[in-house]
């Protein structure tokens, strides 16, 4: 009789949650494996959103979420809570996704125990190691102690050689445009009160990173105003992050304007049904880099450096950083340029193809195989 593989699935964050959820789903539905989904709880109320999205259910919450919470809590709560779950339930493979310190803990708790790792979106890099912070950092902890890279890019393939790293690598595509394309296929809605989708090109933001907290933030909201001085038929819709460090600045500033409309957190649906009916987003967002381009929208990223230069190579996005006058030439050029908006809106995408979830599932199998 054939033992299951144990598979342990381990994330954190939303970001997380949406990107696993096609490998999730595979891997519960094939024959083989006991698949068990692990949260360490360091969101809370938005991971259960993707998670009732997706139809899917947690095995096991480590509830490491405390307010006011540090990444050294995040950190020792997630290793102690896995050491424990891995010494009752040994998996043979854990998978982690992207560069959260819930991946960095649970890859770092798996190494301690001897089970191979496999790293969905691997080779993503800044060369920063303060920028994105933590995330570059995680990201190349990661890659040292992971038997299974799972590359969304040729250049994270590249990436990952150049870092001497010793596991296999493999080119996957990334998940993120499964999950987005199957979410898509409903044509999902999203309400904002007062906000007349039909009566405006509309403006999607979200801002939320820590290296844009401050003074970035206020340059950031300076420029979406003076983009709405001078296209007085856009609007501005920007889902404000639950972080008051990033919440209460933006209210202020923007929170008076009659076409700047600041929501609570989109669901991941909805999310997907504004990207849909915008016309052009501006974000800090490393996720919406590689989502929106598949739905023909071009992005701003709101930073002084990407880990995804593909997009910026491909012509799906433009990195215009934190300054107001930047932010503002580059969106007006969108604006008032119809073949420049053209050019971008469709550029291909270089982030995957949809089947990225099936690749990894394989790429598993094999491996186990294997061993």
């Amino acid at each position: 009789m054939t033992i299951d593989k144990r598979i342990y699935i381990i994330l954190g964050t939303r970001p997380e949650a949406i990107k696993l959820a096609p490998v999730i789903q595979l891997f519960q539905k094939s024959p083989g494996f006991q698949t068990q989904v692990i949260l360490t709880g360091q969101h809370r109320e938005m991971v259960e959103q993707v998670m009732q999205l997706f139809q899917l259910k947690a095995d096991r919450d480590l509830e490491i979420m405390q307010p006011q919470q540090s990444l050294t809590d995040i950190t020792c709560r997630s290793l102690r809570g896995l050491e424990e779950l891995f010494k009752q339930s040994r998996p043979d493979v854990v998978l982690v996704q992207g560069d959260t310190t819930t991946a960095f803990a649970a890859t770092l708790a798996a190494f301690y125990q001897q089970i191979p790792v496999g790293h969905v979106e691997a080779g993503l890099r800044t060369d920063n190691l303060f920028n994105p912070y933590p995330e570059e950092a995680n990201r190349r902890l990661i890659s040292q102690l992971t038997q299974l890279h799972f590359a969304p890019t040729p250049l994270a393939v590249e990436n990952l050689k150049h870092s001497g790293v010793l596991g296999e690598v493999h080119l996957t595509g990334n998940t993120v445009i499964d999950a987005l394309l199957n979410v898509a296929r409903s044509e999902p809605v999203c309400r904002i009160p007062g906000m007349e989708w039909e009566k405006y090109r509309v403006l999607l933001a979200t801002v939320h990173r820590r290296e844009n907290w401050g003074e970035p933030l206020q340059g950031i909201a300076q420029g979406f105003l003076q983009i709405l001085d001078k296209f007085p038929d856009t609007a501005l819709v920007l889902p404000l992050h639950r972080n008051p460090t990033v919440r209460e600045p933006l209210q202020a500033i923007l929170g008076n304007h009659p076409r700047i409309f600041l929501t609570e957190p989109l669901d991941y649906a909805e999310l997907v049904g504004a990207i849909m009916r915008s016309h052009l987003l501006l974000t800090d967002s490393g996720g919406l880099q590689e989502e929106a381009p598949s739905l023909g929208k071009p992005v701003l990223v709101l930073r002084e450096t990407t880990e995804r230069p593909e997009a910026v190579a491909a012509g799906t996005a433009k990195l215009v950083g934190t300054k107001p006058e930047t932010i503002v030439s580059t969106a007006a050029e969108l604006l008032s340029n119809s073949a420049a908006y053209e050019a971008m809106a469709n550029a291909i995408n270089p982030f995957g193809d949809g089947y990225a979830a099936e690749r990894i599932l394989q790429i598993v199998q094999n491996y186990l195989g294997r061993t």
